[in-house]
């Protein structure tokens, strides 16, 4: 006896639908993702096995890098707005107009109050170029303890988190932790990258 053929069928897949679904997430990652800003310092962190993850909004960000030097950051470019208006008179500092946005712009920055109006008004390319000296954190002239209360004026919510380069003094980290302290802030994050578990 014969054997029956079963007729082919076409395996054409149609897929018009996952072209389509594919476009709508790649338009909603580009739409809905934050990109990372230029900062003006790199550091490399200690590592260690803290699990506790820092807050991803609301956050006052300290850097320190391995020369030493203090940097400042925050979120929030209303807040950013708010605090260098008190800043500026708390400190007989005349701010434009325009050097309040451009300052609402920087994510990070390491200038002394008194020549922050000449930084701003330099075009970004111009800025990106300078090696920033850090601010004043220390006994005589703690201007970042200034920063730090002006912060919190402009959002109460705000959450701290120390970041030191793994080469950075231990003197000037305990400097800035006393510094928060002094301020009536007990709580911070130290930011350090995540251990592997095969480094012994």
């Amino acid at each position: 006896m014969p054997k029956v053929k079963v007729p082919r069928k076409s395996t054409m897949v149609d897929m018009t639908a996952m072209t389509d679904v594919a476009f709508l997430l790649l338009t909603f990652f580009m739409l809905a993702t934050k990109f990372k800003p230029d900062e003006p310092v790199t550091v490399n962190p200690p590592s260690s096995i803290s699990e506790i993850l820092v807050p991803d909004v609301d956050m006052m960000t300290i850097t320190i890098d391995k020369n030493n030097h203090v940097f400042f950051g925050m979120e929030g470019q209303q807040y950013r707005a708010e605090m260098i208006k008190k800043i500026g008179v708390a400190h007989n500092v005349k701010f434009t107009d325009s050097q309040i946005k451009e300052f609402s712009l920087l994510s990070t920055f390491g200038i002394p109050i008194a020549q922050l109006p000449q930084f701003l008004d330099m075009k970004s390319e111009e800025r990106a170029k300078i090696q920033q000296p850090g601010i004043p954190s220390d006994s005589l002239n703690n201007e970042l303890g200034d920063w730090i209360w002006n912060a919190r004026l402009s959002n109460n919510k705000v959450n701290i988190a120390i970041k030191g380069d793994q080469e950075t003094q231990y003197p000037i980290v305990k400097r800035i932790m006393t510094t928060i302290q002094e301020k009536k802030l007990n709580r911070f994050y130290l930011i350090t990258n995540m251990e592997r578990g095969d480094e012994k």
